[in-house]
């Protein structure tokens, strides 16, 4: 029995697939997007310049979200940054195809032609950072335990680059390669702008996860020798970005629902 004045309803014609798909892929780039510019970004390891922490070809996740939150690097942290100082001057890029650089832009695969570089952040501003024959390192005249060092090398070198003792300015970071014969890092551009160091608003983000291949799959966590020697930064504040971020998130999806 129909009640009076009740108006019948057809049932809604479902659209065909092919014509959902270019909007669900619409969205799709659109959320892909987002989340590069403001939370996770996939970059790859170009170079043998981080081993072996980080292999060549590696890709690493890297967190955009937590200098939203005010934080700044910290010692120990591998961070990926902005060429400071024409570092990569002369370094052959492969040229992606039209395909690769979509998806390199919208974060779906790592850009080829962003001129970034990732390493080890071992001294922030304030900090003398020293090198003298084959080490150990030195941050603020404490030693270094540095089980991250490549296999036979030393954490210092005798080269002329290898030899240094700097004081870190304000604003500025101290990088250096895990595989410390063969990275050109601060230690090799102290004659640039910057004295080799890497302003902190040419750091993109913190390297966290080795995403690919997945068999390398594991964390980037701060080494303990930064605890140890009394050089760590202040704690990582991810997990209390993150955790805020969800929050808000679930207060706003609260007050929608009452």
């Amino acid at each position: 029995m129909v009640l009076a004045g009740a108006r019948r309803t057809r049932p809604r014609k479902q659209r065909p697939f092919w014509v959902e798909l270019p909007l669900l892929i619409g969205i799709a780039l659109v959320l892909a997007l987002l989340i590069k510019t403001f939370l996770l970004q996939a970059f790859s390891i170009p170079s043998e310049s981080m081993q072996n922490t980080l292999q060549k070809g590696d890709r690493v996740l890297v967190d955009k979200l937590t200098p939203w939150f005010g934080s700044e690097p910290g010692r120990g942290e591998v961070v990926v940054f902005r060429d400071p100082a024409h570092w990569l001057d002369g370094v052959p890029v492969d040229r992606p195809n039209a395909v690769q650089k979509v998806l390199g832009f919208v974060g779906v695969m790592p850009s080829a032609e962003e001129k970034n570089l990732i390493k080890r952040v071992i001294g922030v501003g304030g900090d003398t950072v020293e090198c003298a024959g084959d080490g150990p390192l030195k941050v603020n005249g404490r030693p270094l335990d540095e089980p991250y060092v490549f296999p036979g090398n030393s954490a210092c070198s005798n080269d002329d680059g290898g030899r240094f003792k700097v004081t870190v300015p304000a604003g500025r970071l101290w990088v250096m390669g895990d595989h410390r014969q063969a990275s050109e890092d601060s230690r090799y551009h102290q004659d640039d702008p910057h004295g080799g160091t890497v302003p902190v608003e040419d750091v993109v983000g913190r390297a966290v996860l080795v995403a690919w291949p997945v068999t390398r799959w594991s964390t980037l966590p701060v080494p303990g020798t930064f605890e140890r020697a009394g050089a760590a930064g202040a704690a990582y504040p991810g997990g209390p970005a993150l955790a805020g971020a969800l929050s808000l998130v679930l207060i706003r999806r609260r007050r929608v629902s009452r």
